[in-house]
């Protein structure tokens, strides 16, 4: 008996290390990234706004723990999720989160302060409105992530570009702009630039992971 609760305690214990792998914001953030794209160490740094150093300690954390693999690439080394099971690991968490904690509704209207200004629309809608060639999708996220995964039919405009390539954009159609998920803002920062342009928006707040896991389809390379 004795040796069985001992058994057992490992395996918790084994658990354990998962759950203190992800028990640190730094490291959800890296993880949240690379949900939406493998990226080499310095490109993670720039976008958590991180050292180099201090974003490889957190990534080897999260390698120690099986969460994320890396592979050298040259002088580089590209870091991607170790399994699907990480990411929809993420999501559940982050629903648990958003779920049991009202104060993260709260952080997220802070970051967020256009959240409720325009005119969201749901997943079943967008396919609809794509159906019948309503819409024009626009994927605001950088181009690595567009090019690891995006929707039908999406096109590429990272918000960087967005007002040099206004002439890109159908005068005559509900522009659906979509980013990382309900937990970014790159989406809300693109539809209060083409609203003020005059253009007809809409946010979709899923994103590529969120769509993926509805069991919809996802397209990879740099056309939608």
């Amino acid at each position: 008996m004795i040796a069985k609760l001992r058994t057992k305690g490992q395996l918790y214990q084994l658990f354990g290390q998962v759950a203190s792998a992800l028990a640190n914001p730094h490291r959800l953030e890296l993880i949240d990234l690379l949900v939406q794209a493998p990226r080499t160490v310095e490109d993670l740094a720039r976008e958590a706004h991180m050292s180099v150093a201090n974003t490889s300690q957190h990534l080897q954390r999260l390698k120690q723990a099986r969460l994320v693999v890396d592979e050298r690439e040259g002088q580089f080394i590209r870091y991607h999720l170790a399994d699907p099971a990480v990411r929809r690991l993420w999501l559940e968490l982050r629903e648990v989160a958003d779920h049991r904690l009202p104060e993260v509704d709260l952080a997220l209207n802070a970051y967020r302060p256009r959240r409720y200004v325009f005119q969201i629309i749901s997943i079943n809608e967008l396919q609809e409105k794509m159906n019948r060639d309503e819409v024009f999708l626009l994927d605001v996220r950088p181009a690595i992530e567009f090019q690891a995964g995006h929707l039908p039919k999406a096109v590429s405009i990272p918000l960087g570009e967005l007002e040099q390539r206004l002439n890109e954009l159908p005068a005559d159609k509900l522009i659906v702009a979509y980013c990382r998920g309900p937990f970014c803002e790159i989406a809300d920062q693109a539809l209060e630039l083409l609203s003020e342009r005059g253009w007809e928006v809409a946010r979709l707040e899923e994103g590529v992971a969120e769509w993926n896991m509805a069991g919809n389809m996802i397209l990879e390379g740099s056309h939608g």
